[in-house]
């Protein structure tokens, strides 16, 4: 809900990861033809906590993340994260096609500056961790969606991050490989112990995924509800057949209603 500051008041003594206070983003300066894609934003997301956002199309939910990534400014309030270890991931795998996949998940790591035996070593390592192992020397041209996905992750994972940062990563898979990589992305979050931001229009892959759910409401985008998830972990895809998974959902989508 506008104005306050979404799950901090239950967990006041919690680390946090990634704050938002009072954090608005204008597009076109200030006339009348500026564009606010977000407005009063107050939002903390504590350390290891899994935190998906869902909201109408155009409220600014990828505006959220590029914040946190450093990506774009606030137009006002602040966007504290408090790390200098973040990975990033984007709606697309954004693989370079001439690499082999080994190079590619190298890639990130070798733009920071780590050493070549230091950054084949973690590429091995998350390669391997992603079930590409078999995979190193191929183009990603010669990959599935789904593997290419895995390869972005892999990339992201060899940085070592304590925040991964993730973009609707699974919007272009169809329903069968999405599944999977979002069993995978829980599997690899719980080895990994990174905090989690994660943008999705899913209700179903939010409940999946999520400790808690923000959702937003249409431009200006504001945080509308805050919804915590207690669902029993690990989490299998036949948790979606359970009642309260089936409630869950169905409370955020009624969210989504009344925000929309």
């Amino acid at each position: 809900m506008p104005g306050t500051v979404a799950g901090i008041e239950s967990d006041p003594a919690a680390a946090v990861a990634i704050s938002f206070d009072a954090v608005g983003k204008r597009y076109g300066g200030n006339d009348s033809g500026a564009v606010i894609a977000l407005d009063d934003i107050d939002l903390r997301v504590r350390r290891g906590e899994f935190v998906a956002v869902v909201g109408p199309s155009g409220c600014g939910k990828s505006t959220l993340l590029r914040l946190a990534a450093g990506l774009e400014q606030p137009s006002s309030g602040t966007v504290a994260v408090q790390s200098d270890s973040v990975g990033f991931i984007f709606q697309d795998a954004t693989l370079l096609p001439w690499r082999k996949v080994l190079r590619n998940v190298e890639l990130c790591a070798e733009l920071r500056g780590i050493g070549r035996t230091a950054r084949r070593a973690r590429a091995t390592r998350t390669l391997a961790a992603v079930g590409l192992a078999d995979f190193a020397d191929k183009l990603p041209g010669q990959l599935s969606g789904g593997m290419r996905m895995r390869v972005s992750l892999a990339r992201a994972l060899a940085l070592e991050p304590e925040i991964m940062l993730l973009d609707e990563p699974f919007g272009a898979l169809d329903e069968i490989t999405r599944l999977g990589m979002q069993e995978e992305l829980l599997r690899l979050y719980r080895d990994n112990a990174f905090t989690a931001l994660f943008i999705t229009h899913s209700v179903s892959e939010a409940v999946f995924l999520a400790s808690r759910v923000v959702v937003m409401s249409a431009r200006p985008g504001r945080i509308h509800r805050v919804i915590d998830i207690d669902l029993p972990t690990p989490r299998t895809r036949d948790l979606r057949f359970d009642p309260a998974f089936t409630a869950l959902a169905a409370r955020v989508s009624a969210s989504l209603k009344e925000a929309s």
